[in-house]
């Protein structure tokens, strides 16, 4: 008998799996199995993806300042901005990739159309640099100045097109790579599931790691050596190679069907709340109106508020009366925007680390040995070499350890790890400030120009700060119980990079504007000769934005934590029909 009963107990715990799987479909868009979809075998081909695809993009952009100045012959101030403008864009492009995915498209086929629009950019990039007719001639911006042409005309045409082509592909890739991963697996009905999906953000980011070391190294070598043609035309095989990882896992996959826009139930929720503006919550403590709201956002709670007219039959327009999950929804994605904001300065900061830093390195020893030299750019590779092990180290014994303290799965929440890598954000620029002075003044005052192993504890401190603020990041966004909004709402933390980026271009012009302004010798940043520049005051300067960023940070969290939204009132696949749940 008792083991009867537990066959039985199987049988219904299969299948509440299966009713929870029939939200999502197979390649051939028939309800995915449990036993043959999702899970780690699954998303090893999506991470597959990341791995080639950061590797490619991170070839580019971290190499491209040297590019544009060398190449293109742009000014040092106007390169640094082309870089972040680059960068801002794909992560500000991720919102449509998002949103395409959750409307229309679906993450696989949204990664898949926008991995070749990726792919062409880096093949149109590779054959400008070919081919001299479409570059300005060869000139060297430092000995000859304004004597220099720029790219203008057709070629800075080609340049930009094949950039922002680039940029659109990665930025559309970006949020479903996350997105489509931690789909498979089912967190809604199988508990385990939840550390896996923690451990599947901690896999996200070391195949990011190792994408970008690689890219770093190995890619940032053959483009220094062998010429920013060949360098190019490397990282379009290497999206290639992770455009046939991706296919390669179609029979595998969970897909969750796209549920049409996203943005429609988004604006009546608000529209309803309008309208219905004099109208007053019941005060009796059953409603549905009193078991929703908490003390913020209290005003939507009306969109729900069902009108008496006499006529029961009638149904009010979903523009006038929403269900209470979409009020909730409006809530969580209206609570999560601090959050975001906090983590723009923190991108700010990444972005130095990208353009002026590897023009520091630029002009630092760079030998290792008599007849090695290391790139510049590949100075961004040290975090990575130390993230490669310390993710699978932090995943295999600090979580396991911090989760018998904290109780938490993950081992801290994703706030407590947002908020230890912001705090360690601020001391990347003070160990960046402090060696750019002593760089400075050794080629100033001592004619000496100081090795470039010099700028390595603010790339390592920077490193283990992303660690912490990125995957914290993700998996706070990820868990936010919005249906069919994962990937847009990855795609906001993307967003934050971009924000960051443009922030960094608007710093930079705005110092320059305000320090030539007060001093006769030019801005901290108006020269093309960091000796000439003051780069160590304007990272002091970051460093207490930076600082004042996490306090910021410390308060919105604690906002957020003392006003947590109670779990959805059903769960996402038995979501009512509009007008359900509604305030009586």
């Amino acid at each position: 008998m008792e083991e009867r009963r537990g066959k039985l107990k199987g049988e219904t715990e299969m299948n509440l799996n299966i009713k929870e799987e029939g939200s999502t479909v197979d390649w051939r868009g028939k309800p995915s199995n449990p036993n043959k979809h999702g899970g780690f075998r699954a998303a090893s081909f999506v991470l597959g993806l990341q791995a080639f695809e950061i590797m490619a993009i991170a070839a580019v952009g971290n190499n491209l300042i040297t590019y544009v100045i060398n190449e293109m012959h742009f000014s040092l101030s106007n390169s640094a901005n082309i870089v972040t403008n680059f960068v801002g864009t794909i992560f500000l492009l991720a919102l449509v990739g998002g949103y395409l995915s959750d409307s229309f498209l679906g993450s696989f086929w949204t990664m898949l159309i926008f991995g070749f629009v990726e792919l062409s950019g880096f093949i149109l990039l590779s054959v400008q640099a070919h081919v001299p007719q479409l570059k300005p001639p060869k000139c060297n911006l430092v000995v000859d100045g304004g004597k220099c042409e720029e790219a203008k005309g057709v070629k800075g045409l080609i340049f930009f097109v094949a950039l922002y082509l680039v940029a659109l592909g990665s930025g559309c890739v970006k949020p479903n790579m996350i997105a489509h991963g931690a789909d498979q697996f089912n967190i809604q009905t199988n508990p385990s599931h939840t550390k896996k999906l923690s451990t599947y953000f901690n896999a996200a980011y070391f195949a990011f790691s190792m994408g970008e070391l690689i890219a770093l190294t190995v890619l940032v070598w053959v483009q220094t050596h062998a010429g920013m043609d060949v360098g190019f035309g490397l990282s379009a095989a290497v999206m290639g190679m992770g455009l046939i990882s991706l296919v390669s896992g179609t029979v595998y996959y969970r897909n969750k069907p796209p549920q049409g826009s996203i943005f429609t139930p988004l604006a009546q929720v608000l529209v309803a709340a309008v309208l219905k503006r004099k109208l007053i919550c019941p005060s009796n403590p059953n409603s549905n109106c009193n078991m929703l709201h908490t003390q913020r956002f209290k005003f939507l709670d009306k969109a729900c508020i069902k009108v008496e007219d006499g006529n029961s039959n009638r149904k009010e327009s979903p523009w006038r009366l929403c269900s209470v999950n979409q009020v909730e929804n409006v809530k969580i994605l209206i609570s999560v925007i601090p959050i975001f904001g906090c983590t723009i300065v923190f991108n700010t900061i990444l972005a130095q680390l990208q353009t002026f830093s590897v023009q520091q390195g630029r002009a630092m020893d760079t030998k290792l040995r008599n007849s090695f030299h290391i790139p510049p750019a590949s100075l961004q590779s040290i975090p990575y070499i130390m993230l490669i092990f310390i993710v699978p180290l932090y995943d295999k014994f600090f979580v396991p350890f911090a989760a018998k303290i904290t109780g938490h799965k993950s081992g801290i929440s994703p706030f407590q790890r947002i908020g230890s890598g912001l705090f360690l954000a601020t001391f990347s620029m003070i160990s960046a400030a402090l060696m750019e002075k002593k760089r400075r003044d050794s080629a100033l005052y001592s004619g000496k120009t100081i090795s470039i192993f010099w700028i390595t504890p603010q790339f390592l401190i920077f490193g283990l700060s992303e660690m912490l603020t990125a995957i914290g990041l993700i998996e706070f966004f990820y868990k936010q119980s919005l249906k069919g909004m994962q990937a847009f709402l990855t795609a906001i933390t993307y967003c934050s990079y971009s924000f960051g980026f443009y922030l960094s271009s608007l710093l930079v012009s705005l110092v320059n504007k305000i320090t030539s302004a007060s001093s006769h010798g030019g801005g901290w940043l108006s020269h093309n000769d960091l000796n000439k520049d003051r780069l160590d005051l304007f990272y002091w300067l970051l460093a207490v934005v930076s600082f004042l960023n996490f306090i910021n940070y410390l308060f919105w969290a604690t906002w957020h934590s003392n006003h947590s939204y109670p779990p959805p009132p059903t769960a996402p696949h038995e979501a009512k029909e509009v007008g359900d749940d509604n305030i009586p």
